[in-house]
């Protein structure tokens, strides 16, 4: 699987976001009914473009912090545990993929005043006005309560930058102590970082830092692991015992990080070996701190103890192709996602290992390699997909296709979108505009949010009709 996104150029610092007032947005509608596309199914004709529909959102916007980003991930804060009320401000690291090797960097960084609002999944009943001048006058309602509701205005962007040799392959967070970040880096080296005065820094200030005028710290890290024979991508903290990490290669090989105080780590030598080919993806048990899960580009998934030497404790074969990554169900311990290089992703019970065939889902909705995948942390049974086709997906697992509810919720909306008859039943947003997705993650402490990141940036976005059956007034 093709990971590094080739010629990165500097991304052209442009706000996507159309601002409160900027231009008419009614001669962008056309007046025939709008039409779902598919990458790889639809072609657009001479003179056809398109466009976004803001109203399948609660919040959506974007941003990038200089070079593209193959990798980043979202920081916990102390913000609260569960947050409804916009504007939301979030943390987050990410690391870079520049032209010369002396010019990447790990950014961490703070957006805060992610406006949005939220609407109800079914409208109210609309009055006996006119279609056209109904739409207008709600959407001058939704831009009069804005303040209300969610706030106004674009995001505002806070970068710190720290120097790092070498790209960015795969950045993580730890869980319990989310200032110390590990690095996969391809140079070969998996290096260990305490970020906390950073986060710091950028808790206590409310100055905005331009994406490019932030200078860039020359700090060391905690840990320089050299023992991987090649470089790689895989990564993943323990979400049980603070501190413990596994890291795999392009050369077949897992090691094992112990921590032996709050800045050291003892990284077992010995690696864990069972695949033929380059480990792509690592996801620890939710629920057994000794266990952990692999793929690869062999095609397989292996289940590991690390009590039990340095064998798998079984190894099955789960897609036809690369398998490029893997997500355990914290909400479900027996399930785990996979997605392949072929575009083909898949649900596994894991209690059916035994019995042979795991599988209890399989979709072939996209073309083209899955990129990233993973589970909601607030609902169990959904999940999001990311692919090199340029869709961010969205599904619900325990939905199976009910005519007479979609004919109502149709009659109730007024719906005109010509939908393709063929989607599965399953899938319930499809966000695209960004080129060449690379990875993805759910807020854990903001429900519904997802961000992405991709060769032209970064992505913030709420989908409208992803129910959240947390309480609104929840803090």
């Amino acid at each position: 699987m093709v990971r590094s996104i080739k010629n990165p150029k500097k991304a052209k610092r442009k706000n996507k976001v159309a601002k409160k007032g900027d231009g008419s947005s009614s001669s962008s509608i056309p007046s025939l009914p709008t039409k779902v596309w598919q990458p790889g199914v639809d072609k657009l004709e001479e003179g056809e473009e398109l466009q976004c529909d803001p109203t399948a959102y609660n919040s959506l916007h974007a941003f990038h912090i200089g070079w593209p980003c193959l990798s980043f991930d979202i920081v916990r804060d102390t913000l609260g545990l569960v947050r409804n009320e916009f504007p939301h401000t979030a943390y987050f690291v990410a690391g870079t993929q520049a032209e010369k090797p002396s010019w990447n960097s790990i950014g961490v960084f703070k957006v805060s005043n992610i406006s949005g609002k939220r609407r109800e999944l079914v409208p109210n009943k609309p009055s006996n006005d006119d279609e056209d001048v109904d739409s207008e006058s709600s959407d001058s309602d939704e831009d009069s309560d804005d303040d209300e509701e969610g706030g106004s205005g674009t995001p505002i962007l806070q970068l710190r930058k720290v120097a790092h040799q070498g790209c960015v392959n795969r950045i993580r967070a730890m869980t319990q102590n989310p200032h110390i970040c590990a690095s996969w880096a391809d140079t070969g080296h998996v290096q260990v970082w305490d970020l906390r005065s950073h986060l710091n820094a950028l808790a206590e200030s409310e100055t905005i830092v331009g994406q490019g005028a932030s200078q860039v710290s020359n700090q060391s890290p905690l840990v320089k692991f050299g023992g991987h024979k090649d470089e790689g991508y895989a990564i993943d903290w323990n979400p049980i015992t603070t501190g413990r990490l596994v890291t795999g290669d392009c050369n077949s090989c897992i090691h094992l990080w112990e921590p032996a105080s709050d800045a050291t780590w003892n990284v077992d030598p010995n690696p864990f070996i069972g695949h033929s080919a380059s480990v792509e993806d690592l996801q620890w048990s939710p629920t057994e701190p000794d266990v952990f899960a692999s793929c690869s580009v062999d095609g397989h998934i292996a289940i590991w103890d690390a009590r039990v030497g340095k064998s798998a404790l079984t190894s099955f074969k789960a897609h036809n192709a690369d398998v490029n990554v893997i997500s355990w169900n914290r909400l479900a311990s027996c399930l785990l996602a996979s997605g392949s290089d072929d575009g083909t992703f898949s649900i596994h019970d894991l209690r059916l290992l035994k019995g042979g065939d795991s599988v209890v889902a399989h979709f072939e909705y996209h073309k083209h390699p899955v990129t990233s995948i993973e589970w909601s942390p607030h609902e169990g049974s959904t999940l999001a997909v990311s692919s090199a086709d340029n869709q961010l997906t969205i599904w619900d697992l325990s939905l199976e296709k009910d005519e007479e509810e979609e004919a109502e919720f149709k009659a109730k909306t007024r719906e005109q979108v010509n939908a393709p008859e063929d989607l599965p039943p399953q899938l319930l947003f499809i966000h695209q505009g960004q080129k060449d997705l690379k990875e993805f993650h759910w807020h854990a402490q903001i429900p519904g949010m997802i961000v992405s990141t991709a060769a032209d940036g970064f992505n913030i976005l709420m989908p409208s009709n992803i129910q959240n059956t947390l309480p609104q007034d929840a803090v």
